[in-house]
């Protein structure tokens, strides 16, 4: 079982390499579980997680993420080395192309890579994520990005109170992305996945599968909260 993409099996991953030549992408994802997911119960974004969307809904895709975090749950150091393998050989390749190697292992999880020294072991890769923990960004080595993740319901705003400056913030909005949300720019955040990192402001993301239908302030109306 191979744990890394390189592929188009992940969609964001997909149109993030195909506007960017010079880059190379890889990607992880793992099915949603409370041990790697933490802050989504706070956020209300577990039971309407992205695993619903995209190849997300084909039952093949489905079971292979959950053989991988199976395997994260049940043999941490097993994992662990086949991870730094395969990444090892992805840093390999993107050397000898001579393109930039971009790695994001929480496509649709919140696990603290930095505490497993993963993106320390790997200096030439660049290493990003989405997340919900803001206690993270105080302790990211140099090749580690990350964008905090917005919720609107009321024991979320703690975390959304200590974004740190300068750091993009992912809304999800119902029915469309707006030109300005709470008195901040919006940048259309389903283009590209590196493009967002660099922004500083808020990236707008569309609710995809199950999330279009959500109801407990995860997802953002733009109709009622929308402020120019």
């Amino acid at each position: 079982m191979k744990l890394l993409n390189t592929g188009a099996s992940n969609t964001k991953i997909a149109k993030t390499q195909k506007l960017h030549d010079a880059v190379r992408l890889a990607s992880l994802s793992l099915m949603p579980h409370p041990q790697i997911c933490a802050g989504s119960k706070a956020a209300g974004c577990f039971d309407d997680c992205l695993k619903s969307s995209g190849r997300g809904r084909f039952n093949n895709v489905a079971k292979a993420r959950q053989k991988k975090t199976d395997f994260w749950l049940d043999n941490r150091a097993g994992f662990l080395s086949q991870l730094n393998r395969e990444l090892f050989n992805f840093d390999k390749l993107c050397k000898k192309q001579n393109v930039s190697g971009w790695v994001r292992l929480n496509t649709i999880s919140d696990i603290s890579w930095e505490d497993h020294q993963i993106p320390q072991s790997f200096p030439a890769l660049n290493f990003y994520d989405y997340s919900k923990r803001v206690a993270r960004f105080e302790k990211l080595p140099a090749n580690y990005e990350l964008i905090l993740s917005y919720s609107g319901r009321r024991q979320y705003q703690k975390t959304v109170a200590r974004r740190p400056v300068g750091v993009s913030l992912a809304v999800v909005f119902k029915k469309y992305i707006p030109q300005f949300w709470n008195g901040e720019r919006v940048i259309d955040g389903d283009k590209s996945d590196l493009i967002n990192l660099k922004a500083g402001c808020v990236v707008g993301l569309l609710a995809k599968g199950r999330a279009v239908h959500n109801t407990n302030d995860f997802v953002v109306d733009p109709d009622l909260v929308c402020a120019g």
